[in-house]
């Protein structure tokens, strides 16, 4: 099956040109306290169905986006908080949209309770009389969607676990579901975050007028002075001079620091539960969809579509991964699912495979209605001396094959970044590849953690590298879970830090974030291994401060390839 290829006639058209618009309404919860709200609807008799959009950002902020070109990355006006969606093309499309404060933030009362489900619980059960309380209205005929991406996109999966009678669909896009891996790539922390809740590289930060410490309250004084030295224990932290300020000075970013504090999963990241209990509860449609090149997103985004028990669809789509702001893109896609679920109108929503994937380095979309893909063949590439890719392992033991390696100081001491490279040969056919992916790696180093970055890139004939995905492993958290699971897809639960043994030969199995991308024949398929980020590298279509917290220790890493520790690449290849 295909989509219909007629499916825009079908969707609501633009037949409201008047609005009402209600400021500052007041949304009252179970426990007193009231959220605030701005509520656009047609100005037309009857009654319509409600896009609500859950934000932390401010509403009067978002307000903005009404009248405010689109930018798009690397533009400096850029800014990553206005994601409600865009309320003149939904209103004249017979929807309601409800733009509200989360407790704590803009102008509603309470007090922050987490963000995204992590540090604490409420926001699920906040969004539950949220969506009962538009239900009641007069002007809404009962049917309740969200809108939104990003945060407005997580909470989406929060508030459909609570179940609230009338929240009937959902379209979670660009979202982030699983807090720790949002924030700990590999165990490796993500610095992005940081700067949302800030309002630092291209993010307005989190409306939050009275921020605390959520740790802090859950542990008591005594433990929490105990986690802020054994913190500080950490060179990657200690040398790092914001890090070491913020562990000093605790008061300056409770909600970071909390962050910081909690470099384990655990307690503090499933404050609503684990995303798993999440899923189990989930019984609406849900419309995924997320953009290649934010491997970590992808992956989260995967897992919650395999995870769900409920009508679903995925949409993953081509990047770059930072849709633009104020956000009004796929809003033909949000109109379409919610005129199916919200007014009942047949617009061949179900009429195609679950998932579409627009591959990398094509122009073509692909259906199919399982991840994995069944037709996958699991193919191993070998690391070989000389720096190549094989898909035969070596032969020699390692007195004649010794180990590859590279030296990394730390930077606060040198900007040089030590790495091994691997590549095929030029290919002789084209080759795709959809799904996860795996590098199992034979190595030493003689300290007692590290980071292991990984990189596969596309090398065109004259060099030219087109990054595919990425996969990180702090060399501590390379515990495996308890229970069955692919090669491909190793999981690790990232509830301990063991420390390596210096020089001790370790096999890795790390995690690659998903995969969908063609490489033409002639080209050529690169691994990369480093244990910290070039410093210059920035990615102009991601805010300047996506980096990762880099390894601080001055390390020797060696890699083995020999007859006895084949270390290796599990790829998907999709047949032709």
């Amino acid at each position: 099956m295909r989509p219909t290829p007629d499916w825009h006639a079908k969707i609501s058209q633009p037949i409201h040109d008047a609005f009402v618009d209600e400021r500052d309404v007041q949304i009252p919860l179970r426990d007193g306290v009231a959220l605030a709200a701005d509520v656009h609807r047609p100005e037309a008799q009857g009654s319509f169905p409600a896009l609500l959009a859950f934000q932390p950002w401010g509403k009067d902020h978002e307000a903005l986006g009404q009248n405010f070109p689109h930018q798009r990355r690397p533009s400096p006006l850029w800014d990553g908080s206005l994601e409600g969606g865009d309320t003149q093309y939904l209103v004249s499309r017979g929807y309601g949209h409800v733009i509200v404060d989360a407790r704590g933030t803009g102008a509603s009362g309470g007090d922050l309770p987490g963000v995204m489900g992590v540090g604490g619980a409420g926001e699920g059960r906040d969004i539950y009389d949220v969506v009962e309380w538009i239900a009641a209205r007069q002007w809404c005929d009962g049917n309740v969607g969200m809108i939104g991406i990003s945060y407005l996109a997580a909470v989406q999966i929060l508030a459909a676990a609570h179940r609230p009678p009338h929240l009937k669909a959902i379209f979670p896009e660009g979202g982030h579901y699983d807090g720790y891996r949002h924030v700990y790539h590999g165990g490796i922390l993500w610095q992005m975050p940081r700067a949302a809740m800030r309002g630092r590289g291209g993010d307005s930060g989190l409306a939050v007028l009275r921020p605390e410490s959520l740790t802090l309250k859950r542990v008591g004084e005594a433990k929490f002075r105990r986690m802020l030295e054994e913190r500080l224990s950490d060179p990657d932290i200690r040398y790092h001079p914001n890090y070491h300020q913020l562990l000093r000075y605790p008061e300056l970013d409770p909600i970071w620091l909390d962050y910081i504090l909690n470099h384990l999963d655990g307690e503090f990241w499933q404050g609503e539960g684990t995303l798993a209990q999440r899923l189990e509860k989930i019984d609406i449609p849900v419309h995924l969809g997320v953009q290649l090149g934010r491997g970590w997103q992808l992956d989260e985004t995967i897992n919650v579509f395999n995870g769900l028990r409920s009508v679903k669809q995925l949409a993953i789509r081509p990047g770059p991964p930072m849709q633009e702001r104020p956000f009004n893109e796929f809003h033909d896609e949000i109109v379409r699912w919610y005129d199916h679920w919200l007014k009942g109108n047949d617009t061949g929503m179900l009429d195609q495979p679950p998932i579409q994937i627009q591959v990398q380095g094509t122009t073509e979309t692909r259906y199919y209605d399982e991840w994995p893909i069944p037709e996958t063949v699991w193919t191993k590439a070998f690391l070989r001396p000389g720096g190549r890719l094989a898909p035969d392992p070596e032969r020699l033991g390692a007195d004649d094959a010794p180990p590859d390696g590279y030296y990394q100081a730390p930077q606060r001491v040198t900007d040089q970044v030590g790495r091994v490279a691997y590549q095929t040969l030029p290919l002789e056919q084209d080759l795709e590849l959809i799904g996860p992916a795996a590098l199992h790696l034979w190595a030493s180093i003689d300290t007692e953690d590290t980071n292991w970055i990984v990189t596969l890139s596309d090398v065109a004939a004259d060099g030219a590298e087109t990054s595919i995905t990425t996969g990180w492993l702090k060399a501590s958290h390379r515990a495996l879970d308890d229970g069955d699971h692919e090669p491909w897809s190793p999981r690790h639960p990232h509830d301990a830090a063991v420390p390596v043994e210096p020089n001790e030969i370790i096999a890795y199995a790390i995690r690659i974030y998903p995969i969908a991308h063609r490489l033409v024949a002639g080209h050529r398929l690169k691994l990369e291994i480093k244990s910290i980020e070039d410093p210059g590298a920035v990615n102009p279509m991601l805010p300047p401060e996506s980096s990762h917290l880099n390894s601080a220790r001055a390390t020797t890493h060696k890699i083995y390839r020999d007859r006895d520790r084949q270390s290796h690449l599990i790829l998907p290849l999709i047949p032709r």
